[in-house]
């Protein structure tokens, strides 16, 4: 079978990694003077930042701050190899992957394919409900709350005007808690200057979490705090709630309550995703892939994963690994030098997981951290927190470019209160028409 077009075979071991997230591009990093030809495929030619993705949502931060193009990360770097191309399936008996653009060859070949969005079957919550795994959900969600109250300003029933000035946001992990503190501050600080005809008091922020804490995993202190600070930014938060059903506009609750919101975003789980071409016991519960000790796929001696498509099961860790960035960065280090010592008649490391903690911010000088160092493990809240949370924030995105754009947007915002990336272009979720003629405003 021919390999795709244009990438040289150099007489070497070729290592195709599918996905450029945190795990497939540090492993690329990871080969750079390995004897070795890398060739990254990804759907997109960029490699995104996610836990900064809410700021691009709420117009904090443009899009181009927390994205790089992996050329420009790994240009330098002479065996590696980059195809804009999905990958849709494997054939593990050819040893190529099937992708949008052709067929390519691998010796060793490394899914890095993340996760994505899980609605849990709920088609309907699917069709209306916004995401947030992307630039692209992002934007949209940022045109869209801005394009709902420019509409709001045309209604006169007050019902839909708070449809359209209320919002719902599910799961009250790190992504929910960030997004309802982030809309929290543009309420109370630059809403009211943008949209003046407007009753800011009537916008309703919601966080639904249907388990008794906020922030699981995290410290009880952690979670208590997180709690405490959103309830002052005047959020409601609904613990032990579950969403039932959403048809664009209503939201109904497991407790019986219903609410009334034309923006749903749903931050309440991801699964795996996987491609094709796999033997299927080798997929889990999740839609994670089940890997031994070095990442290696179940069955399979030259397929491995890594990051949150993978599930290493351990005592500590039955279900894998926790689906965040440091798991998936340190995998992708180590399998970098453990394909090396395979290479070289070498015996492969075993994985084993450093967790450095988890940080989470609500606002405005206000976060929570548990951070775990050199042995011990210290609990921030407050200021400290929130500084520690920025400060490893902009340490850990990619490209010096970035981390000044991101430092000092955030100065600015620290110091002015503005949010001057309030523009919509791009994508909108249409919402429901529910106003008939007669509800609208004369202007």
């Amino acid at each position: 079978m021919e390999g795709l077009t244009k990438i040289d075979d150099l007489g070497k071991p070729r290592v195709v990694i599918v996905g450029g997230g945190f795990a497939g591009l540090e492993l690329a990093k990871a080969l750079r003077d390995a004897p070795v030809q890398v060739v990254l495929l990804d759907k997109h030619n960029y490699h995104t930042f996610q836990p900064l993705l809410y700021q691009v949502a709420t117009a904090s931060l443009e899009a181009d701050s927390i994205v790089s193009p992996f050329r420009k990360i790994l240009g330098e770097q002479d065996n590696f190899y980059f195809r804009l191309a999905e990958a849709q399936a494997v054939d593990t008996a050819a040893q190529v992957v099937e992708t949008s653009i052709g067929l390519l060859r691998y010796d060793y070949l490394v899914l890095a394919t993340g996760a994505e969005t899980n609605f849990f079957g709920d088609a309907r919550m699917q069709r209306h409900a916004i995401a947030l795994k992307s630039i692209d959900d992002a934007i949209e969600l940022r045109n869209t709350v801005l394009s709902n109250f420019e509409q709001a300003l045309q209604l006169g029933d007050s019902e839909q005007i708070n449809s359209l000035l209320d919002f719902v946001i599910v799961g009250g992990g790190p992504t929910g808690v960030e997004i309802a503190g982030a809309l929290s501050e543009l309420r109370q600080h630059v809403f009211p200057r943008d949209y003046r005809e407007l009753d800011f008091k009537e916008m309703d922020i919601h966080l639904i979490q249907s388990g008794p804490v906020l922030l699981k995993g995290m410290s009880a202190n952690a979670s208590q705090q997180a709690l405490e600070s959103l309830r002052k930014f005047g959020v409601q938060v609904w613990l032990d709630a579950r969403v039932k059903s959403y048809d664009g506009y209503t939201v109904t609750l497991s407790t019986g309550q219903q609410l009334i919101t034309r923006t749903l975003i749903w931050a309440a789980g991801v699964t795996g995703a996987p491609i094709a071409g796999l033997a299927p016991e080798c997929l889990l519960p999740g839609r994670r892939y089940a890997v031994d000790e070095i990442n290696r796929v179940q069955g399979y001696a030259n397929i491995f994963a890594i990051g949150d498509i993978a599930a290493m099961r351990s005592p500590e860790h039955p279900d894998g690994h926790p689906m965040v960035a440091q798991p998936a960065l340190q995998q992708g280090q180590l399998l970098g030098r453990n394909l090396q010592r395979l290479l070289a008649g070498q015996p492969p490391q075993p994985f084993v997981y450093h967790d450095k903690g988890a940080m989470a911010t609500i606002g405005r000088n206000h976060a929570v951290a548990d951070v775990k160092l050199l042995g011990r493990e210290l609990r921030l809240q407050g200021f400290p927190a929130w500084f520690a949370w920025g400060v490893v924030h902009v340490l850990s995105l990619v490209g010096f470019r970035n981390r000044i754009m991101v430092l000092l947007n955030w100065a600015w915002t620290y110091l002015s209160h503005e949010k001057g990336l309030r523009y919509i272009i791009g994508r909108i979720r249409k919402p429901l028409e529910v106003a008939d003629k007669e509800d609208k405003a004369i202007v």
